[in-house]
């Protein structure tokens, strides 16, 4: 069959080429007028909705329903994808997201986002006054709209997983005879910028201002963008269509339609032509003004802009109109003598086993790198098989002359041209160009294919493309539990049978659709397969299976994800049935036990939690701890006794067993009571501190006969009390009661501590006191203390004692040879270490 040579659909647009490009043909059955339908088109060749123009009488067809419905379609037409029943009101808005989500605004302000392509929805609702005022009409970005109310107001919604609709700069009021926007990502202002024709002008309304431009050439009819937002078309009713850049400063080109019927369409046809369309034909006006005709005579036509060109529907046909890249006309333009069209034909010649094949290569021989690069890069922007064939012949025959050449590119363009030519087969209907799958991704397309439960072909791509599997099995067994027939055993061995093994595979995202879909059982089943507690104990608990959920987290070992189990559980279960459910699980009753022990994270554990815990558990004497935990931060002396006194009331019930612990809570309660008349006698607050620290306060006061006696009653060692007494005195500083001290033979402490004491609290003279008195010293320890007390001359004494030469050397230089104390160091050692001088 002979093949077309690529340049027989070119027209010339001034400097530049363009080309339409057959997709698909039959799209539509002939009975379907697309006359009476709102089409819109998802970016990247994606899904085509359709939905029945409420503004149209339409004849009743008997083959037809009469029920109205949005139909979703592949660009190659044939059977819908899917079909939504409709009967939520008027439609004012159809569009797409970029990652293939359908919007459907209705006139009450009510959105509707539907996703995968399967009829499962989000929805919410414009408000601002959406609901009073109603929607007139929406404008649609990659992941945002702008709807204009019957008011002139304008409502935005930057995000559709996070919708909050936002009230944008109301314009002034008058007719608006169109409107378009700018995303926020081509704004200065980083916020959407919608562009309104409002009498002979152009009004710019963004977040915080609405702006005239002051053009005097309107009103306009149609107001369209550029995919890269630098550029503007102005359709007037007039006839004329004006391109001007985004900020209105500079005007480029202008064409007279000479149409007195004003157009259906007036699109981009990427960044440097403007497609207008009326019913059957089509005007392509490129830069300068040149323009370009082309006519249907199968009826209506709709346009469908995309980001390096629009696709043109018909009952009969899908074309691709786009200019022509740049690598693809320096091969084809006729009479070119680039090196890489003279390498395309020199294969040619190779065909045909002429000698003339060599010649051509010689001849370009060192531009044969750029001629090769060339041929690769044009063979992506084909659409036809053949060409692709013969530029990738044309390029390896290039190559292969070289001595050298990285062939990295020519490789991953074979890889894409298979992808590329999969997708674009009828019954998938994804006609990529090279640019959109670019910008699509090989994952973006994986995530296409799946919404359209291609898996087969999902699973080849990615093999091909060495990408992870795992989303598409799981995407796959997600939809055999919504939509399979199969009862839940069968259902979960088929979908274990065929993951088995698969890496990455997440089996509580299946399990999630399985319970979604109404389906717990098999949900529960699924989750046994999920090595991850993580995933597993979440979608447990929204399942109401709580006590499998906390045992999914025990056996996992994470202390966190058990927490965050009895987090749940303790909002969601009567206090009676918590307990109960981890009475069974020592690990969770520790845990349990140990939060409320640390409490808020400042030291106050919940005390109420702990009560009932041990009241639970029958643990008395834990619970007992808790109440005097509690009396001992008490306040107010009676309400810490009554708090004794219940901790008493629930140990005596076992009073052989917990003698112990009855007689240590008396004592905290006789001690409560000491504290209160020290309080009310003494003018101080002694309540809540131990018995030490009474003994402490009150030697510091002055009172030691009142310490005394609580050292006799609660029997405090006389080791202790010494202690306790000699922190006192340092601490008031009452230098002489120590000295009396000194005077004493025998101390239950030793005599060391006083020297320490004293020495620390900058009373050397008194520390050097019981220097002679401390006994068991090690050798020198004695030389070390006075020389801390900064006694040199009787430190020496001691080091001439113990005949310790070193040290009477050290401390005679630490004093100085000429000084007053270094000549009586050295008078004390000179006889006895022979230092005389």
């Amino acid at each position: 069959m002979d093949v077309a040579h690529p340049t027989a659909g070119w027209e010339q647009l001034g400097q530049s080429f363009y080309r339409k490009v057959q997709l698909y043909t039959q799209v539509f059955d002939q009975d379907l007028d697309l006359d009476n339908y709102i089409v819109a088109g998802a970016p990247y060749s994606g899904a085509i909705a359709l939905y029945r123009d409420e503004s149209k009488l339409v004849a009743y067809q008997p083959t037809r329903t009469s029920k109205p419905s949005i139909d979703i379609y592949s660009c190659a037409g044939g059977e819908p994808i899917l079909s939504i029943p409709w009967d939520s009101g008027s439609v004012k808005g159809l569009g797409w997201s970029e990652d293939e989500k359908l919007l459907v605004v209705t006139a009450d302000g009510t959105v509707r986002c539907y996703f995968d392509l399967q009829g499962e929805f989000t929805q919410f609702s414009l408000g601002n006054g959406a609901e009073d005022s109603g929607v007139r009409s929406c404008r649609f970005y990659a992941h945002g709209l702008v709807a204009l109310l019957n008011n002139n107001s304008l409502v935005s919604v930057s995000s559709y997983t996070e919708p909050r609709p936002k009230l944008l700069a109301p314009p002034p009021e008058g007719q608006v005879h169109s409107w378009s926007l700018i995303p926020p990502s081509y704004t200065n202002s980083r916020s959407v910028e919608v562009l309104l024709s409002i009498g002979q002008t152009i009004y710019v309304s963004d977040a915080t201002a609405c702006e005239d431009r002051g053009l005097d050439q309107g009103p306009f009819t149609h107001i369209t963008v550029s995919p890269s937002g630098k550029f503007v078309a102005l359709y007037t009713k007039a006839g004329k269509v004006h391109v001007i850049n985004s900020t209105f400063e500079e005007n480029f080109s202008e064409h007279d339609s000479k149409s007195k019927i004003p157009p259906k369409y007036v699109e981009w046809c990427g960044n440097d032509a403007v497609v207008i369309a009326w019913e059957d034909e089509v005007h392509l006006v490129g830069p300068y003004g040149s323009s370009a005709k082309f006519y249907y005579d199968s009826g209506r036509v709709h346009l469908l802009p995309d980001y390096d060109g629009v696709r043109i529907i018909a009952n009969d046909r899908c074309d691709f109109l786009q200019k022509v890249p740049e690598d693809t006309e320096e091969v084809f333009k006729l009479g070119s003598d680039s090196p890489a069209s003279i390498l395309l034909d020199a294969v040619e010649q190779l065909e045909m086993q002429s000698p003339k094949a060599d010649d051509n290569v010689q001849l370009i021989r060192p531009h044969l790198v750029e001629a090769v690069d060339k041929c690769v890069n044009a063979a992506g922007q084909e659409f036809s098989e053949h060409w692709q064939k013969q530029l990738l012949k044309a390029a390896s025959f290039g190559k292969s002359v070289l001595d050298i050449y990285n062939s990295d590119d020519f490789v991953d363009m074979c890889e894409t041209l298979r992808v590329l030519n999969a997708v674009r087969n009828y019954k998938i209907g994804l006609p990529l160009s090279y640019e959109q799958y670019q910008r699509l991704s090989p994952s973006g397309l994986i995530t296409r294919l799946l919404n359209r439960h291609e898996y087969l072909l999902a699973l080849r791509i990615a093999s091909y493309l060495r990408l992870p599997t795992d989303k598409i099995y799981v995407h796959w067994a997600s939809a055999k539990v919504r939509l399979g027939s199969e009862d839940d055993d069968t259902a979960c061995r088929k979908i274990v049978e065929k993951l088995s093994g698969k890496p990455g595979i997440s089996f509580e995202a299946i399990a999630r659709a399985a319970y979604e879909e109404g389906r717990g059982r098999l949900a529960t089943e699924l989750l046994n397969h999920e090595p991850r507690a993580g995933r597993q104990v979440p979608l447990l608990l929204s399942m109401e299976e709580d006590e499998l959920a906390l045992d999914k987290a025990i056996e996992s070992g994470d202390t966190d994800l058990i927490h965050f189990v009895l987090h749940q559980l303790r909002r969601k279960l009567p206090l009676a049935s918590f307990f109960r459910v981890i009475n069974s699980r020592p690990t969770a009753t520790a845990l349990v036990e140990a939060a409320a022990h640390e409490g808020d994270g400042d030291g106050h554990e919940d005390t109420a939690m702990l009560k009932d815990l041990y009241y639970q558990d029958d643990r008395r004497i834990d619970g007992a701890a808790v109440f005097v935990r509690e009396a001992l931060r008490q306040p107010e002396s009676r309400t810490a006794g009554d708090k004794l006194a219940l901790a008493g009331k629930l140990l005596a019930d076992n009073a052989k067993e917990n003698a112990f612990e009855i007689g240590t809570v008396k004592e905290a309660g006789l001690l409560l009571r000491m504290q209160e008349g020290f309080d009310r006698d003494l003018g101080d607050v002694f309540t809540g501190l131990s018995v030490q620290q009474t003994m402490f306060k009150l030697w510091r006061l002055g009172y030691s006969g009142r310490a005394k006696k609580i050292q006799g009653e609660f029997k405090v060692p006389e080791r202790v009390a010494w202690w306790v007494r000699l922190q006192a005195l340092v601490a008031k500083r009452d230098w002489n009661e120590i000295e009396e001290i000194a005077k004493q033979r025998k101390s239950p402490i030793g005599w060391e501590p006083f020297f320490n004491q004293c020495l620390q609290a900058g009373n050397p003279r008194l520390a050097a006191v019981f220097v002679p008195k401390c006994t068991g010293l090690e050798p020198g320890a004695t030389v070390t203390m006075y020389e801390k007390c900064g006694m040199r001359v009787r430190a020496a004494e001691e080091a001439v004692k113990l005949r310790d030469a070193e040290s009477w050397v050290r401390l005679l230089e630490a004093a100085g040879r000429g000084t007053n104390e270094g000549r009586e160091i050295e008078r004390i050692g000179s006889a006895v270490f022979n230092r005389g001088r």
